[in-house]
C-alpha cells in the first residue's frame, strides 16, 4: 500500500525548533516530489516547503524561508521538514505528501500537484 506519514508535531514555544517526518511505505521516495503543506483553523491548505526528486531541488514560502528547512534521508525513505524559529502563526496541521509522476527535477508548492496524502501532525507554537 502507498502511503506517508507524518510525525513529529508537538507543543512548541515561539522561537524553539521542531522537525517533522515523513515516512513513506509501498514506494521508493527518492523517485518523486515531496511536499510539506499546513492548514490552520479556519484557513486554506498552504504549501510550505517541497524537495524534488533526482536533483532534491528544494523550495520555500517566503514566510519560513529563513526559518525551514527540508531534507530527505534515502536510506530511511524520509522526508524531514526542520522548524527553527517557530512564530505563533506556525500553528497548524502540517502534512506531507507525496509529488505525482510528472515532475521530474523540479517541485511546486501547489496541492494538484501531490497525489498521496497523510493524515497530518498537529503543530502548536503557544508561549
Amino acid at each position: 500500500q502507498v502511503q506517508v506519514v507524518e510525525s513529529g508535531g508537538d507543543l512548541a514555544q515561539p522561537g524553539g525548533s521542531l522537525r517533522l517526518s515523513c515516512s513513506a511505505s509501498g514506494f521508493i521516495l527518492t523517485f518523486y516530489a515531496v511536499g510539506w503543506f499546513r492548514q490552520a483553523p479556519g484557513k486554506e491548505r498552504e504549501g510550505v516547503a517541497c524537495i524534488s526528486s533526482v536533483a532534491d531541488r528544494t523550495d520555500q514560502e517566503d514566510s519560513v524561508r529563513d526559518r525551514f528547512t527540508i531534507s530527505r534521508e534515502k536510506a530511511k525513505n524520509t522526508v524531514y521538514l526542520q522548524m527553527n524559529d517557530l512564530k505563533t502563526e506556525d500553528t497548524a496541521v502540517y502534512y506531507c505528501a507525496k509529488g505525482r509522476p510528472r515532475a521530474v527535477g523540479s517541485c511546486a508548492l501547489t496541492s494538484d500537484d501531490y497525489d498521496v496524502w497523510g493524515q497530518g501532525t498537529q503543530v502548536t507554537v503557544s508561549s
